[in-house]
This record gives structure tokens, C-alpha cells and sequence, in this order.
């Protein structure tokens, strides 16, 4: 039985209107003043350090504590003013998900993972009334390696649960081949949705546990039991 499930954000819970790729482009122009930047950023599944160390280094500029600092303390700033811009929206299947969940008889542990910082989930979540579902999370603040995200998300829940987590007991829903990826480095089940930018033949070239277009077409039964 599955106690713990580990939700990404961006393309799994939410489409933000590409409110957090606008909000580091406005940033790097900004602050930094480097408009139009010619960085080649990938932003799918990847955790936000990493990809402002991509675009210092593509500008050589340097990745010190304060560079970061100064970019997110902005980021946040222009995350929140870009996500009321822009028409975003919760996935389909997200709310009957989540409330499926809460109503097992013993329902998961509900929870984060996600390359977000956590002040970004929380602005985006909130945008979205889904914040105060989730009881916890990894986030990319907490390190820029998304699969030692899946580490410390597996930590966290078995502090929570007062006992050790098995893999199979951990469920990881997300869109990317990273998500995918970051459960097998914890030996969980994952389910992969299409919501995002891949479709569900690429997912499922990763093999997943379970693969859907969206996820009102998933049981909650199914995956969690």
C-alpha cells in the first residue's frame, strides 16, 4: 500500500502559463542585465539552481551565494506578479486525484517534489488554492540534483510516518522522463502523465509503472493500493 506520494508541479498539478520561465527571463534582464540571452535553458524537470548556474555560465558570470540570492530574491518577486498576467490553470483529474486519495481508508501522505524553491511552489500553489493539500516536500532549494530530491522527499516522509519507507510504498506522479527517473533512484512506483511537454509514448519509453494522458483517466484504487 502506497503512504507516501510525491507530486511534481509544473505540467503534473498545474500549467502556469509559462509563469516561471517569464519570471527568470525578467530576472536575467533586470538585475542582470542581460535581455534576450542566448542561453540554450532547458527548464523541463530540472530544479531552479541548476538552471540559473546554466545561464551564469553561459555569461560567465559568477555562481557565488550572493548571485544566487539576489537572482530568487527578484525571481519570487516576478513569479507572483507574472502568474496574475498570465491564464494558468489546474490540470485535468488534479482536484479528484487529490480528494480520491484523501478518502482511502488510510489515506498517503500527500506531498512535493519538485525542482521548484520552495517559496516559488508555495506562490504557485497558493495562485492555485492547492498549497495547504500538501503536508510536505523536497524542493530545488534543498538540493540541485533531482534525484537526491527523491532522497530527501523518501527522508522526510519516514520522519513523518515514524518509520523507515520501502520504495514500493512510495508513489512519484509526474511529466518528465526526470520524474521518472528521480522515483527509480528510491525504487518507487511512478506515474506518468502527459500534461506537460512530453507525450505518452516518449514517457513511456522510460518505462514507468504507469503512463496516462491525464490524470482523471487514473483510478486512484489502482495506483495506490
Amino acid at each position: 500500500m502506497v503512504r507516501l506520494v510525491l507530486f511534481d508541479i509544473d505540467g503534473t498539478l498545474i500549467q502556469s502559463g509559462g509563469a516561471g520561465e517569464k519570471a527568470f527571463w525578467r530576472v536575467f534582464a533586470t538585475e542582470f542585465k542581460i535581455p534576450n540571452s542566448t542561453a540554450p535553458l532547458n527548464f523541463a524537470g530540472r530544479t531552479d539552481p541548476s538552471i540559473v548556474r546554466d545561464f551564469f555560465a553561459h555569461h560567465e558570470i559568477p555562481a557565488s551565494p550572493e548571485n544566487f540570492q539576489r537572482f530568487f530574491d527578484h525571481y519570487v518577486f516576478w513569479l507572483d506578479h507574472m502568474l496574475g498576467q498570465l491564464a494558468g490553470r489546474v490540470l485535468p483529474g488534479v482536484p479528484g486525484m487529490i480528494a480520491g486519495m484523501k478518502a482511502l481508508p488510510e489515506p498517503p501522505v500527500l506531498a512535493l517534489l519538485t525542482g521548484n524553491i520552495r517559496l516559488g511552489a508555495q506562490i504557485k500553489l497558493s495562485h492555485y488554492q492547492l498549497w495547504p493539500h500538501f503536508e510536505m516536500g523536497a524542493y530545488g532549494d534543498d538540493h540541485e540534483d533531482r534525484n537526491q530530491l527523491a532522497v530527501i522527499a523518501r527522508q522526510r516522509g519516514s520522519k513523518r510516518l515514524g518509520r523507515p519507507l520501502r520504495g514500493e510504498e512510495i508513489l512519484v506522479i509526474g511529466d518528465t522522463p526526470r520524474d521518472i527517473a528521480c522515483a527509480r533512484a528510491i525504487d518507487a512506483r511512478v506515474l506518468a502523465v502527459a500534461t506537460g511537454a512530453f507525450t505518452v509514448e516518449q514517457l513511456r519509453k522510460e518505462t514507468p509503472t504507469w503512463t496516462a494522458h491525464q490524470l482523471d483517466q487514473v483510478s486512484v484504487a489502482e495506483i495506490c493500493g
